[in-house]
Parts: C-alpha cells; structure tokens; sequence
C-alpha cells in the first residue's frame, strides 16, 4: 500500500487536526480527527474488500511481429459472491522490461468476469516472457493505492520485422513463378490430353473431347517442380564485435526474413542456412511459420564458422539445389 498524491495532503490534515486537537483540547477538533481517521480506515477496508478473490487471465495473440501492433486480452474474474469490485487496475508484467502496459476495470460484478486489451507495438524481436500481474486499486477515495502480484507465466515470440521484396528487381533472370517441367505428374499445369485408365482423376475428365472422341479422354499433368531458394545467414559472432556488429546482424536477419516470405508466397520452397549448420525450411505448404519463428529465437554464435557463405547470398537450385539434396 502507498500514499497517492491526494492521501500525502490529506494525512498531512489529518496529522495537523490532531495536533490542534491535543494542544487546544477542542471536542469539535477531536470529533474532527476521528471523522478523518475513519475515512482511512474505511478506505482501507473497502480496497482490501475489493482486491479480494479476483483471479487475472491473460490471452496472447496466435502472433506478433515487430513494428506490427497487437492485442492482448486481460480477463479478470470476481470470485465474490455479493460484492464487486470497482476500479480494479491491472498491469501486465514482463521480464526485464518496464510494466508500461494496463488496463482499467471499473465494475465487476460478484460471480462474473470482464474482458480489456492493451495495444502493444514489440520494437525487437525474440521471446517475451510474461511473467504475471500487478493488481491495484485507489478504491473508493483515491487516498492510498493498494495493489497485489500474481504469478501467470506466458511466452509470446516476436516474429523479425518483414519488408516488401521485388525478387524481380533483384534477379531479372527469374522472373517467372517458377520452373517448368515436361514431365508427367500433378502439378497445376497441363501437358496434353490421353486416353482415359483406372485410377485417373475424374476430375480431369476432358468432356468435349470425349464427347467427340467416343471415348473419356482426360487431361496429363506435368509435374509441380517450383524452385528451391537456399539463403545463407552468418551467425560467427567475432570475439571483439561490438554494438555496431549487433545492428548489423539484425539487420542481416531481417533482409533474410522479407526474401523468404517473398519467395515462400511465390510458391518456392525455401531453405535458410546458417554459418553455424543449422537449417530450416519453409513452403507454401506450411506457410511462413517455422521459417520466422526460427528466425525470431536465433542468436549470434562464437564458434567458428562451419560452411561457407556470405549473409544474404541466394543460391539458386538449379545450380546448387543437386548438391543440398544428396548432402541430405
């Protein structure tokens, strides 16, 4: 519990009354000092009454992603079964970083439950450890705050922040969505028409022309072939690096994140490869997901570094593709 503002002036009062009260032995100034001791006592009580039996929840956003703004819910539930609570405070704690963020409850009702949000815009990426709650309240006359913690553990990863890429603009030699293939399978693109077997897609079923032919004709596949981008990240931290070398990383992080969400919603399958041997994958398939998050948790590394490459370098599958698939 400590003083507000307003409490520090009305103790303050209340210290002076009762000086007055004991030097001049005034009955109406001690009937005076004991309306305003009252009041602290009433005060107390009621906020105490009021911060009872509450029990605090947290709801985290699926994702977040740094520079992008998002919601977390914050649901308190009152336990009491006749009394409410009224100007309940919570604040949402998290390590090492202040606890900038609260949201503000007027009434809860005995026996139900209110909802709030706090917007939050993250500013670097990695994981935010939510480590509970700070309840409070100046209830009802605003002299004194009294407030409580709570422990509610939550993990939140921040997604690197992701800039719009022309691939385009980058390579004018790619400039399609991805590579052909004369060979049969079931891509989305087509290679002709054939004669109807067990086991074909009725889907694919041509009925113009076996309509015209007499017979079902369907339409041959060519097989999905998309390319595969590998992009290669340096993570050898030198040992006398500083604040300059750390900038330069995350900045190395973020360009690799924009290129492979701009191949990945191209439809190519993307691999990113670190100095230290690590690697990950991601495709249209199982979207963006994997390939940022691990991303968002990697750290600079002080071993030394196992495969060659330059932060950032693109390599191409079909010149380097072969090699990555029989070293798999």
């Amino acid at each position: 519990m400590k003083f507000t503002r307003e409490g520090k002036f009305f103790l303050g009062i209340t210290l002076g009354v009762g000086f007055a009260a004991v030097n001049t032995g005034n009955n109406l100034l001690y009937l005076l000092l004991g309306l305003l001791l009252s009041l602290i006592i009433v005060s107390g009580l009621m906020s105490e009454i009021s911060l009872r039996d509450l029990t605090v929840a947290r709801r985290l956003p699926l994702r977040a992603q740094v520079g992008r703004p998002h919601l977390v819910e914050i649901e308190v539930f009152n336990h009491k079964g006749r009394v409410p609570s009224y100007a309940i405070e919570v604040e949402d704690l998290r390590a090492g970083q202040p606890a900038d963020k609260r949201c503000f409850f007027l009434k809860i009702s005995p026996r139900s439950a209110q909802v709030a949000a706090y917007r939050r815009t993250p500013t670097r990426r990695g994981r935010d450890t939510h480590t509970g709650f700070r309840i409070a309240t100046r209830f009802p006359f605003g002299l004194f705050e009294k407030s409580r913690e709570v422990s509610a553990d939550g993990d939140l990863v921040i997604y690197p922040a992701v800039d719009p890429v022309d691939l385009r603009a980058a390579f004018p030699g790619r400039q399609g969505g991805g590579e052909g293939s004369a060979r049969r399978g079931h891509g989305d693109d087509y290679l002709g028409l054939k004669l109807h077997r067990d086991g074909d897609d009725p889907k694919d079923i041509h009925w113009k022309k076996s309509a015209a032919a007499g017979q079902l004709v369907v339409r041959e596949r060519a097989i999905e072939a998309r390319p595969a981008v590998t992009l290669a990240l340096d993570v050898h931290r030198p040992p006398a690096a500083g604040e300059e070398w750390d900038l330069a990383f995350e900045r190395r992080i973020r360009d690799v994140a924009s290129r492979a969400v701009a191949h990945i919603k191209k439809g190519d399958h993307v691999t990113i490869e670190t100095s230290a041997g690590e690697r990950t994958r991601g495709d249209r398939g199982v979207g963006a997901d994997p390939v940022l998050r691990y991303l968002a948790l990697l750290s600079a590394s002080e071993r030394a570094s196992i495969s060659p490459g330059l932060p950032g370098v693109m390599r191409d599958a079909a010149s380097a593709g072969t090699r990555g698939e029989a070293a798999e």
